[in-house]
């Protein structure tokens, strides 16, 4: 419950571009393979730090993701094994706040280069809700305010935190700073055909409301002019309270709301009960935290096209 009702204008865009975008695959999470090899060793948190690495790196890298194909990210534990393969990396690229074992583990490790993705752009609190409907009172709830971490689900903050990346790379091995330079545009370029995609496939729809299952989206939502609305909190665990699920009935049918979105990683057990109880479809709408065989999608930009397909089905997208 981690969302407020705030609506802003889709960006202006020329014309829609295709996704045919590729990847690369250097990532792997097999901890062993963390340091001392003849290439720019990098360890990440989880996978949308992990993409970034071996999106930009290509080839010069070695990436390894601290959090495993499957797990879900915000309950990660490191190992002894894992704190001291860190010491060993060139660089570590990960997300504060998000996994606090992981900012320990890097705030003990003694790796010249930590490449924090949360100063790289601007985080926002999406930590107040209001509601407000013909013949009701407004009212607003909160929870414990926090900045939200999932900059990634906005191709422009993602395409900024990448600008960073890059900037830590070529500084840090200055030898392959051209090539990580030309890996960055083309990046870049690709999350601005992607912001593009999705700010016209979005332009026009039905409704601008969405349920999802945890508070995932702010970002992608403010970004699109959409509200969401999430059974959860920033926390996937977190259990939504009996007056937070009557609530969303009523939003549901005062917003024209058709589906509750769950996702791969958490159980989807709450979502598929409010959608029962309310009448209303199920999709998955993916927050991208790890890819497995579920995922609609091999790699970051093919899950989001996804979500851009389930979003305007769901929306009614003209």
């Amino acid at each position: 419950m981690n969302v407020r009702r705030h609506h802003i204008s889709g960006i202006a865009v020329a014309a829609a571009t295709a996704l045919g975008l590729g990847t690369l695959s250097a990532c792997s999470s097999d901890s062993a393979a963390a340091g001392n090899t003849d290439k720019f060793d990098v360890v990440a948190s989880f996978y949308p730090m992990a993409f970034l690495a071996e999106q930009i790196g290509g080839d010069h890298v070695n990436v390894t993701s601290l959090t495993e194909p499957g797990q879900e990210p915000h309950d990660l534990e490191i190992s002894a094994k894992q704190t001291a393969q860190l010491q060993e990396s060139d660089a570590v690229l990960y997300l504060k706040n998000l996994q606090p074992a992981v900012d320990e583990a890097v705030g003990q490790a003694d790796v010249k280069n930590k490449i924090d993705a949360a100063t790289l752009t601007k985080l926002e609190d999406h930590g107040e809700v209001e509601h407000e409907h013909e013949g009701e009172e407004a009212h607003s709830e909160e929870e414990e305010h926090a900045l939200d971490p999932h900059i990634w689900l906005d191709p422009v903050k993602y395409a900024e935190v990448a600008e960073g990346v890059a900037k830590s790379f070529e500084k840090a091995d200055p030898d392959n700073a051209a090539d990580y330079r030309k890996n960055a545009d083309a990046l870049t370029k690709k999350l601005g055909d992607l912001n593009t995609a999705f700010a016209d496939g979005l332009k026009t729809t039905d409704s601008k409301v969405f349920f999802t299952n945890h508070a995932a989206f702010g970002y992608l939502a403010e970004r699109y002019g959409l509200t969401q609305e999430a059974i959860s909190g920033l926390d996937p665990e977190s259990e939504p309270s009996p007056a937070r699920i009557k609530e969303l009935q009523t939003e549901a049918k005062a917003d024209g709301v058709t589906t509750v979105f769950y996702e791969t990683l958490v159980s989807d057990k709450t979502a598929k009960t409010l959608a029962q109880d309310a009448g209303l479809k199920t999709d998955v709408l993916d927050p991208l935290e790890g890819i497995t065989e579920k995922s609609k999608g091999d790699d970051y930009f093919q899950v989001m096209e996804s979500n851009l397909k389930a979003l305007q089905s769901a929306l009614g997208a003209k």
